[in-house]
């Protein structure tokens, strides 16, 4: 199956979703547990994160394919609540997890991209962070021509790079070698993908982001290689994420792990990950 496919959904449909999901009542205002009340409604509303390439853009996604195949393993229509993210990790968790906006959308039954990371947890009682499903990486794409092997960071001294500046990869490309390598920076890229097309137009000599973003665009072109941030703080071994229901949501997060362990052991999460150019990392 391709869960390219499988997941895609309009504009449209991603509004009527949205609405849908404004419209119903919370899980905690009816009966049952909250696996039941899901299965009673016919659909799981699945908060994903408005405009993060390669994950969700425009309804389409890797976020919107692993919705699509939780929502199939419930026996449930697929609802998606995408939305903006808010200053911190613990506002989206509150907006979009356990409690709802202020404006009156929300909360979702299930929120995807979540890190899962003890002290997001701890910091977090009302909710349970589960299910990991990626391992993320900040990654660094140049031009094989101009370059050749990327192995230190003073290489590109001098050198155009694109990054997006308000990220984790653009703080650790500012802070890199000591500052010396902010004259060259250009650091107006929205994200990661943006940077990556950059370096494929050839308006620069290299591009850092997130390892997903990179590879979306270039993971396919033989002109640029990927690999870490050749620095100590590149984190090289990256973070997990995965989901975030309510505390109180056991059966519905026991049912999503489940699937999730199922998608996960498979061939088919490979394959999903590869629809979208992406090296699937455990």
């Amino acid at each position: 199956m391709n869960g390219r496919s499988e997941g895609r959904v309009s504009r449209r449909q991603v509004l009527a979703a949205a609405l849908a999901a404004v419209a119903s009542p919370p899980l905690h205002a009816q009966g049952g547990s909250a696996l039941d009340r899901i299965r009673q409604r016919g659909s799981l509303i699945v908060g994903v994160y408005h405009d993060m390439p390669p994950f969700h853009v425009n309804g389409e996604g890797i976020d919107v394919d692993i919705a699509a195949q939780l929502a199939q393993a419930l026996g449930v229509r697929l609802t998606l609540l995408p939305f903006h993210g808010d200053e911190n990790m613990n506002d989206d968790l509150r907006n979009m997890v356990w409690k709802g906006h202020y404006l009156g959308w929300g909360p979702a039954d299930v929120l995807l991209h979540v890190p899962v990371d003890r002290p997001l947890m701890d910091a977090n009682p009302r909710v349970q962070i589960f299910a990991p499903y990626y391992r993320e990486r900040v990654a660094i794409a140049w031009s094989r021509e101009a370059l050749g092997r990327l192995e230190r960071m003073d290489l590109l001294r001098g050198k155009p790079v694109a990054v997006a500046g308000q990220t984790l990869p653009g703080w650790l490309m500012i802070g890199a070698e000591g500052g010396v390598l902010r004259e060259s920076l250009r650091t107006q890229f929205s994200d990661g993908a943006a940077a990556a097309r950059a370096l494929a137009s050839g308006e620069v000599l290299a591009a850092a982001g997130l390892a997903s973003e990179l590879e979306s665009v270039l993971a396919a072109d033989a002109r640029f290689g990927i690999g870490p941030l050749p620095m100590p703080l590149g984190n090289r071994s990256g973070w997990a994420i995965g989901c975030a229901v309510k505390k109180e949501s056991t059966d519905l997060a026991q049912a999503l792990q489940a699937a999730m362990g199922e998608l996960t052991a498979s061939a088919r999460i490979n394959s999903l990950f590869a629809s979208h150019r992406v090296h699937w990392v455990a």
